[in-house]
């Protein structure tokens, strides 16, 4: 039985001191052999160390954005279907993106084509061929343990994964997607099917709370992209950014793509989507100078707020739209632009967003007006349930009258 001396503190076996001592000595033989063997690498594989070192250095592509699909104006596309063209058209320049889906791919469109299934070889199917090095993650029913694996990928190394499912089922992810928030970790989660325009599932599938709910998440960037072109940059500033979680809000109806400039909002030309990753940018400016009233809307409500636009400037009203794809990167802005963007001059505010105005109110303030939702919704197809909740450029302009009344 081993036995100790009351007498004697820290007592160390003989032999156990020098031992110790001598870790830095065989610590630095181990690192000089692996630096060799590492050296050896690189030479043979300059490629593979250019990306490696990108990779670390957490960098992009310098011409990474010329990669980007660009949508031409007058189309109407989904943004869940803009976001699959941009991830496919990403991927051919980013060997570390791939993702899934919570056994939604085809609905969440997050299949990297020929991109192969992350799987052992031996479990290829007659959809997809597996292998050890396949981009395509198939998480499965399970969209908490999809948010969880993405942080392990995250937290692992320099790739970046992303994993899908429609908004509403945010809530059972909830846990994993805070810990991404709470370990500052780029963790990317596409949500598909962003408001009570999803079909005829009815409430239970429509996410009336979620976008605020998710919003109130500490750094927890939130994107609602207007158009497919807004969906492309959106992506671009998601990826180039490191410092905590992004979701992507995205449509399953199809939505306008605008005709916009190259530049800022003039006239009658729509901004360049290129100031998405301002997170609210003017897209429309009113015409003959200061605005009357101030339309801020996201995602597919937008092309509501240039609807009203049309209609209310025809009255004489000079109506400035503001599209905020991200309260979360606007909220970053230096106070100047803030101030550009949504002058405090001007009082008469009105918000557009299918969903509850719960995070609106900072924004339009105690005399704008918010059009939303604040019930749970219905069993119908998306142009009626917007028809009869009100979610319509009617509603917009009526709105825009009333806080401009009460600004007088």
């Amino acid at each position: 039985m081993l036995g100790f001396d009351p007498e004697r503190s820290f007592d160390l076996p003989d032999g156990v001191l020098d031992h110790t001592r001598e870790l830095g000595e065989r610590g630095a033989a181990a690192h000089r052999e692996w630096q060799e063997s590492f050296d050896a690498w690189a030479s043979a594989n300059p490629e593979r160390k250019a990306l490696l070192d990108r990779l670390e250095a957490h960098e992009l592509p310098a011409d990474i954005a010329s990669v980007l699909p660009v949508f031409e104006a007058g189309t109407d596309v989904s943004t869940r279907a803009a976001s699959g063209k941009v991830i496919n058209a990403l991927a051919g320049a980013l060997p570390e993106l791939w993702g899934g889906s919570a056994d939604l791919a085809e609905s969440n469109n997050t299949t990297i084509t020929d991109g192969g299934s992350f799987n052992p070889a031996e479990w290829s199917t007659h959809e997809w061929t597996a292998n050890p090095h396949g981009r395509v993650l198939h998480f499965g029913i399970r969209e908490h343990a999809m948010a969880a694996i993405l942080n392990g990928i995250t937290l692992h190394g320099p790739t970046r994964a992303f994993g899908g499912t429609f908004l509403i089922f945010s809530d059972y992810m909830r846990p994993a997607v805070r810990l991404a928030a709470l370990m500052d970790i780029p963790s990317t989660f596409v949500w598909t099917h962003d408001s009570v325009a999803l079909g005829e599932d009815g409430p239970t599938h429509q996410p009336i709370e979620q976008l605020a709910a998710l919003r109130a998440i500490p750094n927890l960037t939130v994107v609602r992209p207007a158009d497919a072109n807004e969906t492309a940059h959106a992506w671009l500033e998601i990826l180039r950014r490191h410092g905590g979680p992004a979701g992507i809000a995205l449509t399953r109806q199809n939505v306008p793509t605008f005709e916009r400039g190259e530049g800022e909002a003039s006239g009658e030309v729509l901004a360049s989507a290129a100031h998405t990753a301002r997170g609210a940018y003017i897209l429309a400016e009113a015409a003959g100078g200061a605005p009357d009233v101030i339309i801020i809307g996201t995602g597919s409500e937008v092309q509501l707020a240039i609807a009203a636009r049309e209609r209310l400037q025809a009255e004489g009203v000079a109506v400035r739209v503001v599209s905020a794809p991200s309260l979360e990167w606007f909220a970053e802005q230096d106070a100047a632009y803030r101030e550009s963007v949504l002058p405090s001059t001007v009082t008469a505010r009105v918000s557009i967003e299918a969903g509850i105005a719960l995070t609106w109110r900072g924004i339009v303030g105690d005399r704008g007006r918010s059009v939303s939702i604040e019930h749970f919704g219905a069993s119908a197809d998306y142009k009626t349930l917007f028809e009869k909740f009100g979610i319509t450029a009617d509603a917009v302009v009526e709105a825009a009258r009333e806080t401009i009344k009460e600004n007088a």
